[in-house]
């Protein structure tokens, strides 16, 4: 089982959206996939309640109550915004692979770099034995943020690996349980590109 955990301390930052865009994904790949909702707020096992059951079968998993079924192949963690110390280390500990969205203002500039200091010294990461990576969420293309925010990641040691623009399709979508891999379309096309480094990334990082 590979399990990536979106993850960031600073509230706000899209994790939601991320986590359960990449369930979908995997999803629709044909995968075994589990959707761990460790958010007080429970915003993905709504989505996953929400979810149309014709499309492909995310199962939702009580990390508080019981072990990831050993059938899973990816288990996708939503983890909530006030992690603390030990909190930190569990997620780090136990996932493969950890998703960091960011936006872009100060406050999450600020907020990332506290969480960075926070898991910089935990033996998985110091020894390079998790895979981390940055998602810049809610992006406006060709604007002032958008280049503060790259400036501020390309200072980071970790990758970039999406830019995903600034829509309210996200929100249309998820008060339907849906995602931009579960519908088609031409015109959300330029939308799952955004996405396409990302989910290679994370193949060549799967067992």
């Amino acid at each position: 089982m590979m399990i990536v955990a979106v993850v960031n301390t600073k509230g706000g930052s899209g994790k939601t959206t991320v986590a359960t865009h990449l369930a979908a994904h995997f999803a629709q790949k044909g995968l075994a996939t589990g959707l761990a909702d460790l958010d007080p707020q429970e915003s993905a096992s709504g989505w996953l309640a929400r979810r149309p059951y014709t499309l492909p079968a995310i199962q939702g998993v009580d990390l508080e109550k019981a072990k990831p079924p050993k059938s899973l192949a990816r288990l996708v963690v939503d983890a909530p915004a006030a992690l603390k110390r030990k909190a930190v280390a569990e997620v780090v500990e136990t996932a493969d692979v950890l998703v960091i969205p960011v936006l872009p203002s100060v406050f999450d500039e600020d907020g990332t770099r506290r969480f960075l200091t926070h898991i910089a010294d935990l033996k998985p990461v110091k020894k390079g034995k998790r895979d981390i990576c940055f998602v810049a969420n809610r992006v406006r293309l060709r604007s002032r943020a958008a280049d503060r925010l790259d400036a501020f990641l390309a200072d980071m040691n970790f990758p970039v690996m999406a830019r995903l623009r600034d829509t309210l399709i996200y929100a249309n979508l998820a008060a339907e349980g849906q995602s931009l891999f579960d519908v088609g379309g031409a015109r959300l096309d330029d939308h799952r590109r955004d996405w396409r480094p990302l989910l290679d990334y994370l193949d060549n990082c799967a067992p």
